[in-house]
């Protein structure tokens, strides 16, 4: 009976350290979240640029940062749902407090990004402008705010997205830290082409 206990352990073991103990997310996860990564590093650099751009070029980089904030909404509402199917999850790399820490982090960022997505609707409509999707229009909903209001929702907006980019770099660095400094496998789990059960 111990025999038969150690060869299965030996053997999950074995499993694990060739990529197929359903440690690594799925190869579906893996681009959801990399679409993520480019996607909300596009809406905070465009947002940031076209200030300093010529009128036309600045409304193609406006009329391309709804576009894009469309089709993140999109990628947001498919992982969300992704993620909610049975089989989906991963095991955690860590227990404790580390645990609760990533979790954390990893709800922070998803609620953060899902308001963002709200506010980024809600600033254009308020201010009685249609959003646009690859040019297709979107008319507003709802009556325009007044300008204190729309304001207020631009502000909250902005607050936010440097939210995500601050929160996303400490994310970032820490799956650095454990690739390079603990040597363990967080990083390489969401690494594309990495072993998995796709």
């Amino acid at each position: 009976m111990t025999m038969l206990k150690h060869s299965s352990t030996t053997s999950e073991t074995t499993r694990i350290a060739a990529g197929n103990g359903r440690t690594s997310y799925d190869s579906f996860s893996i681009l959801l979240h990399w679409m993520t990564v480019i996607l909300v590093l596009a809406q905070f650099g465009l947002a940031h640029t076209w200030g300093f751009a010529p009128k036309p070029t600045r409304h193609l980089m406006i009329v391309s940062h709804m576009s894009f904030g469309i089709l993140l909404s999109a990628v947001l509402i498919v992982r969300i749902g992704w993620r909610l199917i049975p089989g989906h999850q991963r095991p955690a790399t860590a227990s404790g407090w580390v645990e609760m820490a990533a979790k954390g982090v990893h709800y922070l960022l998803y609620a953060l990004l899902v308001g963002e997505a709200v506010l980024g609707f809600v600033l254009r409509w308020s201010g009685d402008e249609s959003m646009s999707f690859f040019g297709l229009l979107i008319p507003a909903p709802f009556a325009p705010t007044d300008k204190a209001t729309h304001h207020v929702i631009g502000e909250a907006h902005d607050f936010i997205g440097w939210a995500i980019i601050v929160i996303a770099a400490g994310h970032a660095a820490a799956a650095l830290i454990h690739h390079y400094v603990l040597r363990d496998d967080v990083l390489r789990r969401m690494l594309p082409g990495e072993p998995g059960d796709a």
